[in-house]
């Protein structure tokens, strides 16, 4: 069986990266950092022109159709790059949550104008430092209108719309359902928040009586959102062994320059143990996003498994490479004119995105006992 991907994913590949070369080098990323930008315009309209907000939109919502290992390629050379944009909330989630939930007239109103960059939407899920769960969360909908407060929303400070978690007033998981609000409407209060990772703008969005509708049926938005989740899970680890790759050739490449006691410091077998235990746990990451983007391309039905799996390597991949590429550079990796903080910050902020990886180790125990029950 081949596990590899085809040419022209390949090709895709190399056309990302091409152009992440040109416009996102660690440079304009520490223009974000260090700046008032909540994001890379300019990358942004590069990922645009190419038309890869609609890569998973089907054609007839003027996406490009493709699917899975496509945006699987593109996370990738977009983690590799530490890219400062709003590609995994726009896409992983707002997108996917429209194309698998959005009734025929949301999709048709909103769908088009993500494919084009148009408009960029987030989901909204977490309340505070609780996990979200249908025993925890608060923001009401009824009537049409959405009360409550969602923090930290990822991108919640540039998104024009979000898709919302909230309550209904169900019983256990029927609590739960999905609305889909225009962070534009009256009744909506945005308010910037600071993260580890500044790269990647955050906010608190507060809700107070603002017009909204429910997305999918009432009642199916825990369930929903698991499935949401499952994928963009699988597409943000690749995004995570791009990081984790690209700090470990960071730290090679530094070690083969840098000269210690008259010798270079890739000469010392503790500095290639480092690099070493570096690759070690990329490889097995790779290897869980390869089967995990096969199972989520193809609906297979290990796709639960396959995601926590694919979460909790890579979210340890990138921590560990990220965390020795700092070691390996001494001194002058703390500083910070250093660029080994951006793939640090971003292993920090990816490895909560999602939740924390211990609760995808709980997940995938769950999904495991569950598996071999039946």
């Amino acid at each position: 069986m081949n596990f590899d991907f085809s040419d022209d994913q390949k090709l895709l590949k190399e056309q990302v990266k091409k152009m992440l070369g040109d416009k996102c080098g660690l440079d304009r990323v520490r223009k974000v950092l260090d700046g008032d930008e909540p994001f890379a315009k300019d990358v942004w309209d590069g990922l645009v022109e190419m038309g890869l907000m609609g890569t998973a939109i089907p054609e007839e919502y003027g996406g490009l159709g493709l699917g899975a290992l496509e945006l699987s390629v593109i996370a990738e050379e977009l983690g590799r790059s530490a890219a400062p944009v709003p590609f995994s909330s726009s896409v992983y989630l707002a997108t996917e949550a429209l194309v698998v939930a959005g009734s025929e007239e949301q999709k048709q109103n909103w769908l088009p104008k993500l494919s084009a960059g148009d408009v960029i939407g987030t989901f909204a899920m977490s309340e505070g430092t609780v996990a979200a769960s249908p025993r925890t969360v608060e923001t009401s909908f009824a009537g049409g209108k959405l009360n409550g407060t969602k923090i930290p929303v990822p991108d919640g400070d540039i998104a024009d719309f979000a898709i919302v978690l909230v309550n209904t007033g169900g019983a256990g998981d029927r609590a739960l359902s999905l609305a889909i609000v225009d962070l534009k409407a009256a009744g909506v209060s945005i308010e910037p928040v600071k993260t580890i990772d500044p790269t990647r703008s955050h906010a608190t969005l507060t809700f107070k009586d603002a017009p909204a509708e429910l997305i999918g049926k009432e009642g199916e938005g825990w369930a929903t959102t698991n499935t949401v989740f499952d994928s963009a899970a699988i597409l943000m680890a690749f995004e995570q062994i791009g990081g984790a790759e690209a700090a470990m050739w960071m730290a090679r490449d530094y070690a083969l320059e840098r000269y210690a006691f008259g010798r270079l410091i890739g000469s010392y077998q503790a500095i290639k143990h480092k690099i070493a235990d570096m690759y070690v746990k990329l490889e097995l990451a790779r290897s869980n996003c390869y089967y995990g983007a096969m199972m989520l391309n193809d609906k297979g039905a290990e796709l639960p498994e396959a995601a926590a799996a694919a979460r909790i390597a890579a979210t340890e991949a990138y921590r560990f490479a990220a965390q020795e590429n700092i070691q390996v550079h001494g001194g002058i990796g703390y500083t910070w004119e250093a660029d080994t903080q951006f793939y640090f910050r971003r292993s920090k902020l990816l490895a909560l995105a999602l939740g924390s990886v211990l609760e995808w180790k709980d997940k995938l125990v769950t999904r495991l006992e569950k598996r071999n029950a039946a």
